[in-house]
């Protein structure tokens, strides 16, 4: 529910009178655009973003110059609780404690729940809709999205009824539960992706299902009753299922030790967002070793009780894995109070791994040759080593310690081998 605060009677206090000081900083930001009628002009913008400067008791969400602006709510994605907001000016914000605001931006300033933990972070999701006829206008039965991106998570759905007839930068495709056309991307590049998106009207009756009014849920798979139904014989994938890739916020950051000890230390981010659910499952691949493993919620800072169970305890505790269970089969089991409804909480579990069949040092050199299935994966080298071979596309930079960091990002469905070999300077 929007603040009855009025602007009118907001003084802009000095930065450290009333407002602890920040530099607005964030992570994990994802935006769904939906197209309205072209002849409207106008798009509803839902934007995921998790707020990550410690102490800060507020997010401030820029609107892009020349948009003007609608906001329908903004909640909390741990609790899913509505949260006080309201549009200020540079100034304003800059009153509140935000060090690095513009003074002459326009902000949707939000209250959060509760200050962002130290080493954690506060989900937010903003409901808007813009009216902008620079970057959404119509010709016909014709229109064009075009927009400069710089969030590098994003999907865009057409309006109801309209079929994509371009799309300039590489992208999935799906069709919605209501039969509307969705087309997503990630965008590992260093700046932001200049959007163009053209669709036309189907003639009348073509389109598939008549809008059905019904909420949405993000990266949800489309209706399996739009699935294609095959009954002849073929090796196609008929019934293949896919979920939107952009919008997976899983995370996972490998440091790499010194080769000869064939280990690395990682963290691992998951959303957990189904009620009931009060665990995490993590299988150790075939061969590799798991020790010191930890776990705490992001949202808050609590640590969580973690332990290690391998072979006949996993079925003693009761726990459902895939695959056989055999005395090998080693379980990292983290647990947490059951989520409740509209809940979600943010995982961030981290151990340390040690794998011969995928981690050496052969000669001189450090070899690391691993699958990765998730979409955003990072490997850090160990201090003192330079990479020298990488054969998947990365983005290369250094950490704060001068260690080289490799960023690999998985736009697609499936794994990529990743290999990289480095030496010692």
């Amino acid at each position: 529910m929007r603040s009855a605060m009025l602007l009118a009677s907001l003084v802009v206090l000095p930065v450290g009178a009333n407002a602890q000081s920040f530099r607005q900083t964030q992570t994990d930001s994802y935006t769904r655009y939906e197209l309205l009628d072209p002849a409207s002009e106008s798009f509803r913008i839902i934007y995921d973003v998790s707020a990550t400067a410690a102490g800060a008791r507020y997010y401030f969400n820029g609107i892009r110059q020349g948009s003007d602006p609608t906001v329908h709510a903004v909640h909390s994605l741990l609790t899913g609780r509505g949260l006080q907001w309201e549009i200020v000016d540079g100034q304003i914000a800059a009153g509140f404690g935000m060090l690095n605001a513009n003074p002459e931006g326009q902000y949707i300033q939000v209250w959060l729940e509760r200050p962002v933990p130290e080493g954690g972070e506060t989900r937010v999701r903003i409901d808007k809709t813009y009216r902008d006829p620079a970057s959404y206008s119509a010709d016909g039965n014709r229109f064009t999205f075009a927009r400069s991106l710089g969030i590098r998570r994003n999907s865009v759905v057409l309006p109801y009824g309209y079929e994509l007839t371009r799309s300039n930068y590489p992208s999935q495709v799906a069709m919605e539960a209501d039969g509307r056309i969705k087309i997503s991307f990630m965008n590992p590049g260093p700046g932001a992706v200049s959007l163009v998106i053209e669709g036309r009207r189907l003639p009348r009756g073509a389109a598939p299902l008549p809008p059905r009014p019904r909420g949405f849920r993000l990266g949800a798979a489309a209706d399996p009753a739009l699935t294609t139904t095959q009954t002849t014989s073929t090796s196609a994938r008929v019934d293949y299922q896919f979920s939107e890739r952009a919008f997976q916020d899983r995370e996972i950051v490998y440091f790499l030790q010194q080769p000869e000890t064939h280990s690395f230390r990682l963290y691992h981010d998951y959303t957990e967002g189904r009620q009931g659910m009060d665990r995490y499952l993590n299988i150790v691949r075939a061969g590799s070793r798991a020790s010191n493993p930890s776990a705490k919620i992001l949202d808050t800072g609590e640590e969580l009780q973690v332990e290690t169970l391998r072979g006949e305890e996993i079925t003693a505790r009761g726990l459902r894995i895939q695959g056989e269970i055999t005395p090998e089969t080693e379980v990292i089991v983290i647990w947490f109070d059951p989520v409740q409804a509209g809940h979600s909480v943010r995982l961030r579990i981290e151990e340390t791994y040690t794998d011969p069949n995928r981690y050496v040092r052969v000669g001189d050199e450090l070899i690391w040759d691993r699958a990765f299935g998730r979409a955003r994966n990072t490997v850090v080298l160990p201090p003192g080593w330079y990479v020298t071979a990488n054969s998947v596309p990365a983005i290369i930079d250094e950490t704060g310690d001068g260690r080289i960091r490799l960023y690999y990002e998985n736009d697609r469905p499936g794994n990529i081998q990743v290999f990289v070999k480095a030496r010692q300077r």
